[in-house]
């Protein structure tokens, strides 16, 4: 009978990553239950008392006065309110209802009412969502590399106080093989603390301007940045949602300033802490290691070694390694050629790949772009991640093929 091969470290990272998730709701659903049901259970009991008060004061029936509460939750949901609010549905307020909808923050206080603006929003948000998330990563890609270049500064100015860089050094193709510095990536960690500063200190300048403008105490300002600028956009809090304010137009560019660039850092800065999630787990995972496992590689690697080729498979490799940008194991399956039955025209296209390799990364160092090849592996070209993993990947330290 024909054994289940074990799980890779990808499925068995994204098992564990699926069971602490699991985990964590079931310890925050655990914790907020525990905070807010004897408050809710109070508010239930005062609400209550209210009522019967109040129906047996003025001589109201319940089921009466409950149709016309049910009538003023309508009111609301539709952005009815007793006290003087600004138009939801005028340019500004639609605006500002857009940004919302493709940050995905979605408050939730001004919706569609009629069927052509619900059909709309949908067309209107598939596209939108998506732009929206390319800007993120590409606002990501290019404040880790604005990073990338302040840190390296500082790191070469570190190097020319200790003497191990020459004081006449410049940056540029020419001169990027000096040893100190090939290959140096900034820490995943230094950016994580970065990032962490910058959304700390744009949340408090933000909660200050909504304590002073709002009317919001300073503890609500920060709760209502954090759930904005993370797009979860409860609606509980939402700002500029009075008739007038003072210096109005003022105030409304530097909340929508606040909040595209309060969501721009939070999505860096998840995403880097992603990487280092993803760290722990690999941590994890070897931890996790049975003790059988070198005995099973010990016969995987005898089992390799035997019929590792067979005639017309080397080809298929040859091709799958030149699809993969060149990365190819070339000194191990030259050791594999002995003892086996091959041709001499695979073995020229054997030569022939790894020349090309060899061209391809000399070019490259003499460029100024040397670049990391992993030999042991192949890879797809999905392999390095997606989206904003492959940009942590290729810009930090701690994510790269090599460590």
């Amino acid at each position: 009978r024909r054994r289940l091969a074990p799980l890779n470290e990808d499925n068995g990272r994204f098992l564990l990553l699926a069971a602490l998730i699991a985990a964590y709701l079931s310890a925050g659903a655990t914790v907020f239950s525990a905070l807010e049901s004897p408050s809710e259970a109070a508010a239930q009991l005062r609400w209550n008392r209210t009522l019967h008060n109040f129906s047996r004061i003025f001589n109201i029936s319940l089921p009466e006065l409950r149709a016309f509460l049910r009538s003023y939750e309508a009111a609301m949901a539709a952005g009815i309110r007793v006290d003087a609010l600004r138009p939801r549905w005028d340019f500004p307020g639609a605006f500002y209802f857009v940004g919302t909808v493709v940050s995905t923050i979605g408050f939730g206080m001004t919706t569609p009412a009629t069927v052509a603006g619900k059909i709309f929003l949908i067309i209107y948000g598939l596209f939108g969502c998506a732009g929206t998330i390319l800007f993120f990563n590409l606002f990501l890609e290019r404040i880790i590399s604005l990073l990338a270049f302040i840190m390296k500064a500082c790191y070469e100015r570190q190097l020319r106080r200790s003497g191990l860089l020459p004081p006449n050094f410049r940056r540029g193709p020419a001169v990027s093989g000096v040893g100190s510095l090939v290959g140096w990536k900034p820490s995943v960690y230094h950016v994580m603390l970065i990032l962490g500063i910058f959304a700390i200190a744009l949340s408090c300048c933000a909660s200050a301007m909504y304590t002073a403008v709002e009317g919001w105490n300073y503890v609500d300002s920060l709760y209502y940045c954090f759930v904005t600028f993370s797009t979860i956009g409860f609606g509980d809090l939402v700002s500029n949602q009075k008739a007038a304010y003072q210096h109005q137009g003022l105030y409304r560019f530097g909340n929508f300033i606040f909040i595209l660039m309060g969501v721009c850092c939070i999505y860096s800065l998840f995403n880097v802490i992603s990487i280092v999630i993803k760290q722990i787990l690999n941590w994890v995972l070897k931890k996790f290691e049975c003790r059988c496992c070198p005995k099973c590689h010990k016969s995987s690697t005898r089992l390799s070694r035997r019929n590792a080729i067979t005639p017309g498979a080397r080809l298929r490799r040859h091709n799958v390694a030149m699809d993969a940008d060149g990365q190819y194991d070339s000194d191990t399956e030259g050791r594999r050629l002995s003892g086996e039955m091959i041709s001499m025209r695979e073995l020229t296209a054997s030569n022939k790949v790894s020349l090309a390799i060899l061209q391809k990364q000399l070019s490259e160092t003499a460029n100024g772009y040397p670049r990391n090849v992993c030999i042991n592996t192949r890879q797809n070209g999905f392999s390095a991640g997606v989206g904003a993993l492959a940009i942590m990947n290729n810009r930090l330290a701690e994510t790269s093929d090599s460590r």
